[in-house]
């Protein structure tokens, strides 16, 4: 080989290094599009990580408002309780004859405080017991036509009285006939609200009736020291001049409540209280919150628990169906 062709070898050679050297990473360092790749790679693990965070947070805070949710109404039932209890307690300590058939009182409950109004539910109308002319009065003097109200009373007794002719019955003939899918129950009503399925009845006045009848008093006349206004108003030969006297002189501590009974002709009431009592409780708990609860409770003269739930309604959402109903 010449001088001139070693020369020319060397300089190819040195050109082929350079150019592998150029090819590769210097000092064992990636490349940069390799680093592209990192970076990409950690910001969506960053995100990743970001959202798996967020996702945590939302699952403690709505931990944290449902078990602080779940607090405030065991808060409030134990309260509930407590004041059934102590309703419960006062009652008992007398006999049936000297048992009082309404009063109110207050207590503290843990952090909170109880406002209790408890009144027998003989001071409704019971639909199973009630006369014809007691349920047509009530109806009338909730503004419905005479006739029309002898009417609805009428249907009220036929759904719970008990027949022996089966689908020959006029009135199971006549939900048939009316397109009704079921028949009347022909025993006593379980709830007041069974109200809504007797047909024949406008809704409007089922709604005016509910809040002064019941199921559970099992007297057929009406308490006449605690029965509202529109309960007096139904009781036969009532007049609204009597009904003005009754009303202002039962608020007379010192009346002698007896007097109430020649008040009114005596016929349809009573002084005796049912064993059942209807207790109002208005709980303020400890953060300030109220809750209301309205049940319907029935004194047991025997056995371990002195006394049996027979409706509880929940007044803080708004509602007006019993949330547990249980029959005697």
């Amino acid at each position: 080989m010449t001088a001139g062709e070693a020369k020319a070898f060397s300089s190819e050679a040195d050109t082929g290094s350079r150019d592998e050297s150029a090819s590769r990473p210097k000092s064992g360092r990636p490349s940069r599009a390799q680093r592209g790749f990192i970076v990409v790679a950690v910001l969506w693990i960053l995100a990743a990580l970001t959202a798996l965070v967020l996702i945590y947070l939302t699952y403690v805070t709505n931990t944290a408002v449902v078990v602080a949710g779940s607090i405030e109404r065991i808060q409030a039932e134990a309260m509930d309780t407590a004041a059934l209890e102590l309703t419960a307690l006062k009652l008992s300590g007398y006999n049936e004859a000297t048992r009082p058939s309404s009063g109110t009182f207050n207590a503290r409950v843990g952090p909170g405080r109880v406002f209790v109004t408890f009144c027998s539910e003989a001071a409704r109308i019971d639909l199973n017991i009630a006369s014809k002319a007691l349920l047509a009065g009530l109806m009338t003097g909730l503004g419905v036509n005479p006739s029309d109200a002898a009417d609805y009373a009428d249907r009220i007794i036929a759904w719970r009285s008990t027949t022996e002719a089966g689908d020959n019955d006029p009135e199971t003939v006549f939900y048939k006939t009316s397109g009704a899918t079921y028949a009347p129950r022909h025993a006593p009503f379980p709830a007041p609200e069974e109200l809504w399925l007797v047909r024949g009845i406008p809704p409007e006045v089922i709604e005016r009736m509910l809040p002064f009848v019941t199921v559970f008093s099992n007297v057929a006349q009406v308490n006449v020291a605690d029965a509202a206004p529109q309960v007096l108003a139904a009781l036969p030969n009532m007049t609204p001049e009597t009904l003005q006297s009754v009303l202002s002189q039962r608020s007379d501590p010192t009346l002698d409540r007896r007097a109430l009974i020649g008040m009114t002709g005596g016929e349809g009431v009573t002084l005796a209280s049912s064993r059942a009592y209807r207790v109002t409780i208005d709980a303020a708990l400890g953060d300030g919150q109220r809750r209301g609860s309205e049940v319907v409770i029935l004194l047991l003269d025997s056995g371990d628990e002195p006394y049996r739930i027979l409706s509880w309604r929940n007044n803080s959402d708004g509602s007006t169906d019993p949330q547990r109903v249980s029959s005697r």
